[in-house]
């Protein structure tokens, strides 16, 4: 105990020692301007090494200064030209010296690391020869970059960011900024040199590697659009990116500010943990969002793409200065994705939206779980969802015109700065000269959600007001209210109220219901198709052949639950139902193939020497290099069957280690479920010798060993 005393005696009395805190508001005394990182990145052995090089003014006299850095090597620490003493305690480079008030002060290291999380490195395990995609993409989210790069967690603190990058030559590199140069330097590395001429925080700092090809287009201002893709998915570009240059223009005009990056860039990557990510004029999203024609209609890119696109205002431009601010990021970024889908889709997609979210937030409310806005650490729902409302509620209560110029000055006068709530609403009291405490009180402090303003404000909607008449019928038997579930199915048949007649008529059976599904199928309407491939149940005869036209509907959706049904109930057309569809992929899950091969499998009179192929191919889809939600789905089919061997046991184990949070927790209960089986048990202690590292230790855990 002695020497531990000791030991902190000698540590306080380091000279600069005395202000080793790491809560410390660093950005009070220094600010760090801009910097230009040269980065290797070498994917096989999941390094990253490179130099920095940080200029900075100091604002008041300290005697230590700190980057934030985890888990890194440090070299050649040069302080205005001169080696300075630094300490690397694992979580921050801290610099030791008697700094004083100075301008133009230049701090250039060099650093190694081997990241633990933040930057993902996708199917380097493989050999080049087998043609597997293989990427590698960063996610700061908040404060992580300094995983792969000294930078800051404290998104207070904005530099202009220039990247050099070196990675395997014959691969693209995309980052933040302007692509001034790109340089062989030998046989097999090649430097991309990025430029930006504006401050961000670090989290937004992006740098994704792949093999890309991409298409430009050109906003109405004049803005470069790039939309990456696959190179092997050039067949769903057009319905991927649907629009973009429509959502960039609306962006542009409604929030009345210019886009204010270089250029914008959108990239798709492998196992993504969200859905997108609004680096700084750098989207990454999930490549589950690249569609084709008709995966558009059922799940696209479009709200995702204009949300990431507002968040370039709405977080990049002005940023949180804190956690209790954060709908100020989300809440505009989902605010004006709905303002775009209004623009694109119409008045009733748009209350639909927030009728939808109105009745999540009612519901989480009156549980006693509502938040308040302005809550640190609050949920998605809160953030994003409630804070969408209460932006809608607010452009209402002030008119469009005094909202549209609140925003506008907001946004003109914290620009590249950090900003909090009330600095937003002092904004918007200026330009409209109301005073907004009752609705600070009321949408961003209380933690109940305000339904019947919102109510108020729905039935504005005509379309709204028609669909909450036919939705208070739900009660009701059938034979009282078939006349108006029909008139509501006249056509044009709305989506929504389509939508609800069907579910409404869902489990009858009678005569009159069948007169309704008739009309409803004859409606030609895609939705209300949809729904009926979802709710109908079982299906009856006289409706067979109306049912089995929904495995022509362009929707994945519709078609598998279609043809789900159609086999369970007609299996002597089996085989017709399953050769409908042989060639039928689905979603980027492989919804529909992975379904077929299934029905194939246990229906043992169909293609019964094709048996053995059938279950090769469906087994073979959780190799790890498959996407995570091709392999989530295999592995729900194959406890199905009970049907893994022992690779698919092998790759279940190598999925509880996934980076992606949910299809981890998937994995890890579906391993816990097989190991409650002693078949399976006695096969993963079989299998152990296969098995090293993390997943060794985690089995050894489930198994007790």
């Amino acid at each position: 105990m002695r020497s531990k005393f000791l030991l902190l005696f000698l540590l306080l009395t380091i000279p600069g020692f005395s202000q080793y805190d790491a809560s410390r508001d660093q950005n009070k005394v220094v600010d760090f301007k801009d910097v230009l990182a040269e980065v290797s990145i070498f994917p096989s052995e999941k390094r990253v090494k490179g130099t920095v090089d940080f200029s900075f003014d100091i604002l008041q006299k300290v005697d230590s200064i700190f980057i934030d850095a985890k888990n890194m090597k440090f070299e050649h620490v040069i302080f205005n030209g001169k080696p300075v003493k630094f300490h690397n305690d694992s979580s921050r480079l801290w610099l030791i010296s008697k700094f004083r008030p100075s301008e133009e002060n230049n701090l250039k290291f060099s650093y190694s690391v081997q990241p633990k999380q933040a930057m993902y490195f996708i199917n380097w395990d493989f050999p080049e020869k087998m043609e597997i995609p293989k990427q590698v993409w960063t996610q700061g989210q908040g404060r992580n970059t300094s995983n792969w790069l000294p930078s800051f967690d404290d998104m207070r603190e904005k530099l202009v960011f220039d990247l050099k990058i070196k990675f395997k030559s014959g691969y693209d590199v995309i980052a933040n900024g302007k692509l001034i140069e790109t340089k062989i330097l030998n046989d097999s590395i090649t430097q991309w040199y990025y430029d930006m001429d504006q401050p961000m925080s670090s989290y937004l700092v992006g740098i994704v590697a792949g093999n890309y090809l991409h298409k430009e287009i050109e906003s109405a201002s004049g803005i470069p659009i790039l939309l990456y893709y696959n190179i092997s998915e050039e067949n769903k570009v057009e319905p991927t990116y649907r629009y973009s240059e429509e959502i960039f223009n609306f962006l542009e005009k409604e929030i009345g500010v210019p886009y204010p990056w270089q250029n914008y860039k959108q990239i798709p990557v492998q196992d993504f943990l969200y859905a997108g990510m609004e680096n700084t004029g750098t989207t990454f999203f999930s490549n589950s969002l690249m569609v084709d024609s008709i995966a558009f209609n059922d799940r696209n890119y479009v709200n995702v793409n204009a949300h990431e696109l507002a968040h370039q205002w709405f977080g990049n431009l002005i940023t949180e200065t804190n956690g209790a601010n954060h709908w100020l990021h989300e809440g505009f970024a989902t605010y004006y994705a709905l303002l775009a889908e209004k623009e694109l889709f119409g008045e009733d997609h748009f209350y639909w939206k927030l009728y939808e979210t109105a009745e999540q937030l009612k519901e989480l409310s009156d549980s006693g779980k509502g938040e308040a806005l302005l809550k640190v650490g609050a949920g998605s729902l809160t953030y994003y969802q409630k804070g969408a409302w209460a932006l809608h509620i607010l452009k209402e209560k002030l008119g469009e015109e005094a909202f549209r110029k609140g925003v506008k000055n907001y946004l003109e006068k914290y620009a590249f700065k950090n900003v909090t709530t009330d600095e937003f609403l002092f904004e918007m009291e200026n330009a409209s000269g109301m005073d907004l405490s009752q609705f600070k009180k009321d949408w961003l402090l209380q933690s109940a959600f305000q339904g019947t303003q919102a109510l108020n404000s729905l039935k504005k909607s005509e379309f709204i007001t028609n669909y909450l008449e036919i939705a208070a019928l739900r009660e009701l038997p059938l034979s009282h209210k078939s006349e108006l579930l029909s008139t509501a199915l006249d056509f044009p048949v709305n989506d929504y109220i389509g939508l609800e007649v069907v579910y409404q008529i869902a489990g009858e059976q009678d005569a009159e219901a069948l007169k309704l599904y008739k009309k409803a199928f004859s409606s030609g309407n895609l939705y209300v198709r949809q729904a009926i491939a979802l709710s109908l149940q079982p299906v009856p005869g006289e409706l067979k052949s109306e049912f089995r036209s929904l495995l022509n509907d362009k929707s994945y959706i519709t078609i598998e639950n279609a043809l789900l049904k159609l086999w369970m109930q007609f299996p002597d057309q089996a085989e017709e139902f399953l050769e409908k569809t042989n060639d039928m992929e689905g979603f980027s899950n492989k919804n529909i193939r992975m379904l077929w091969l299934v029905l194939n499998l246990v229906s043992p009179e169909v293609n019964p020497e094709h048996t053995g192929d059938y279950y090769k191919e469906l087994s073979g889809y959780t190799r790890e290099y498959y996407p995570f939600e091709v392999r989530e789905n295999t592995f729900g089919y194959l406890y199905q069957l009970n049907a893994f061997s022992d690779q698919n046991l092998l790759d279940l184990l190598n999925a509880t280690q996934h980076h992606t949070y949910k299809f981890r927790d998937f994995s890890r209960k579906l391993l816990d479920t097989l190991l409650k089986e002693e078949e399976y048990r006695k096969s993963y202690v079989a299998l152990r010798e296969q098995i090293f590292g993390r997943e060794l230790e985690f089995l050894k855990t489930k198994l007790n060993l």
